[in-house]
């Protein structure tokens, strides 16, 4: 499968979990669903950058699979959370500023030369 059509695939099945979760209102999570509308204004306000966007620069920048997304807001700033599993296997956790997709922490691995979850 190529890497468009990869991406368009992950894009595709966190865009239905994230709408999922958007519209489920009846969880008995009261909090959760005050940070679901949050991380909807934040995203109609640009204040964050859309998930699609981030999905994109994460598949050019970093080989792999993106196994987990999240959206949390952290000392006043969103965060996006990504857990990505490279091709070597090894399991990376990118933590991107989600206004302008600047990497601000990454965890995992380190490469042969030394860089954690190293971007290509």
């Amino acid at each position: 499968m190529s890497g468009t059509k990869t991406l368009k695939n992950v894009y595709l099945a966190w865009s239905a979990a994230l709408l999922a979760g958007l519209l489920h209102v009846g969880s008995g999570w009261a909090g959760d669903t005050h940070d679901h509308d949050r991380a909807r204004q934040a995203l109609e306000s640009g204040e964050i950058l859309p998930l699609r966007t981030i999905l994109e620069r994460v598949e050019r920048d970093y080989p792999g699979q993106v196994m987990e997304v999240e959206l949390d807001r952290e000392d006043g700033r969103w965060r996006y959370e990504i857990k990505l599993l490279r091709r070597d296997g090894a399991l990376v956790k990118l933590v991107l500023d989600a206004r302008d997709g600047r990497q601000l922490r990454i965890k995992g691995p380190k490469d042969k030369g030394g860089n954690p979850g190293a971007p290509r």
